[in-house]
């Protein structure tokens, strides 16, 4: 008789769904984006700095991004979990994805929002 441990079997159908979720998320923000930036009456400075300056542009930007950020975190658990052995390892790798992509949004934020 076989005895099956099953370690993170559950995530599976989650992770996908996450996955597409945030996938759809990002490519609805890239087709919207490439709309705005075709509509813009000229490429200039000022037209650039006015789409940029619409709360709606920020939000939606934050949102992408939000997006992108749980569609790494997501990719980048499920291959620390299916690689990497060492739960010290695997732990330490964790903290260091969770604390780059938080950066990564704080960065974002203040690109959007700072002066």
């Amino acid at each position: 008789m076989v005895n099956r441990q099953v370690t993170g079997a559950h995530y599976g159908v989650r992770d996908w769904l996450a996955q597409r979720a945030t996938a759809v998320v990002m490519v609805v923000y890239t087709v919207l984006f490439a709309l705005a930036l075709a509509t813009l009456p000229k490429f200039d400075f000022w037209h650039w700095q006015a789409l940029w300056s619409l709360p709606l542009m920020k939000y939606a930007t934050v949102l992408f991004f939000a997006a992108l950020m749980f569609h790494a975190w997501v990719g980048m658990r499920n291959i620390c979990m299916d690689y990497i052995k060492d739960s010290g390892l695997r732990l330490t790798l964790y903290v260091l994805i969770i604390l780059g992509l938080l950066a990564y949004g704080a960065w974002i934020v203040q690109i959007l929002w700072g002066k």
